[in-house]
């Protein structure tokens, strides 16, 4: 069995055993605390750039199917367990995990103590690192502090659409007939197929679109996917979604968010290591409800900058961060989870049902 090293910048190697592709690669370093969805956890494009710890011990025991994939491929930079299971077992299952990262040229390691890598980056915060087969990872830890850090690449550039494209959906319903734009910043599939499933008609557009192209088939509302990074380096995009609020009813999911926050004033910060997991309690503070939600950022809202005309909608239990916003007067809202889950719990789908009645409420005057 084929050695592999997690080295992080401070200096820290961990050895374990090699799974999927034998190469190196760098990235941001964080942990994820759900305990199932690993398909749906490396095909987030909300994770390009990063290199993934799984804290639930056990992965890889249901196996890899062609229904739970969020993106068309794999998108983390690599991927850290603690025990992998060979042989998977689920009638869904068409593969196990080790030939799927080959086939997307993704390395892994297991049998490393990843408690003790989460409870460094909880300690410390996320930091840059690299999985590698180098049998000398002294050496190849001098490469990792030549590499471009995490904060200094836009990534949804590499995660976005390169033109429009319709989604088609069988199940798509007939109770509404609205037509939904979504702005691609690393959107999930998951999204589209809620939107669809009401009886969307859904439009999706690359991250450059031009807030003409946009707009050209007047569509009823707009939707801002999530996304890897840092909302600052799309301040082009955060000028249309400016332009966007003054005409379209808007809902902004992670990403698209701090998007909304940043084109109306606010300013967004670098959380020490991010929410990444399925189990993150938020409040609504309109009907007072708990939900368990899915999240996976790195960023968060300053509530100190927000503007008068946005009110807080919805605050994480854990850490008091902004989950949601609201706009006072148009019919403006953004979630800092993910209301699609995949994975995580299904609490929050009701979140597209309130985008879709603000659509309406408007469109009835």
């Amino acid at each position: 069995m084929q050695k592999a090293y997690l080295i992080l910048e401070d200096g820290s190697i961990f050895e374990g055993n090699s799974i999927g592709f034998s190469s190196t690669k760098y990235g941001e370093v964080v942990f994820n605390t759900s305990m199932t969805g690993y398909q749906e956890i490396l095909t987030d494009p909300s994770y390009s750039g990063q290199i993934v710890v799984a804290t639930y011990p056990l992965i890889g025991n249901y196996g890899i199917n062609s229904s739970d994939s969020q993106s068309k491929q794999i998108q983390v930079k690599g991927y850290v367990i603690r025990e992998y299971c060979e042989f998977p077992s689920h009638y869904d299952s068409e593969l196990d995990l080790d030939t799927y990262l080959k086939d997307n040229d993704i390395p892994g390691i297991f049998d490393i103590d990843t408690r003790a890598v989460t409870k460094k980056l909880r300690f410390t915060g996320s930091m840059m690192g690299c999985i590698t087969n180098n049998p000398n990872p002294e050496e190849e830890l001098k490469n990792l502090l030549k590499q471009p850090h995490y904060l200094e690449v836009n990534h949804v550039l590499s995660v976005s659409s390169d033109s429009k494209y319709n989604w088609e959906q069988e199940d798509n319903s007939s109770l509404n007939d609205l037509k939904i734009a979504v702005i691609d910043c690393g959107v999930k599939f998951n999204i589209l197929k809620n939107l669809s499933m009401r009886g969307c008609k859904v439009e999706v557009f690359p991250v450059d679109a031009s807030l003409e192209k946009i707009l050209e088939n007047n569509p009823d509302g707009i939707v801002i996917s999530p996304g890897p990074g840092d909302p600052s380096m799309l301040d082009q995009l955060s000028s249309t979604v400016e332009e966007l609020i003054k005409v379209k009813p808007i809902f902004g999911i992670c990403l698209g968010n701090q998007l909304i926050a940043r084109a109306l004033g606010a300013n967004t910060f670098k959380l020490k290591f991010g929410h990444h997991g399925a189990n993150h309690p938020v409040k609504d503070l309109r009907s007072g409800k708990v939900t368990i939600s899915s999240q996976n950022h790195g960023f968060a809202i300053d509530p100190d900058t927000l503007p008068n005309d946005l009110s807080v909608s919805h605050v994480n239990l854990i850490d008091g961060t902004v989950e949601g916003i609201e706009h006072k007067n148009l019919p403006v809202m953004g979630i800092q989870f993910h209301s699609e889950a995949s994975p995580g719990p299904l609490d929050n789908t009701y979140l597209f049902d309130r985008f879709i009645e603000k659509i309406k409420e408007e469109q009835n005057g």
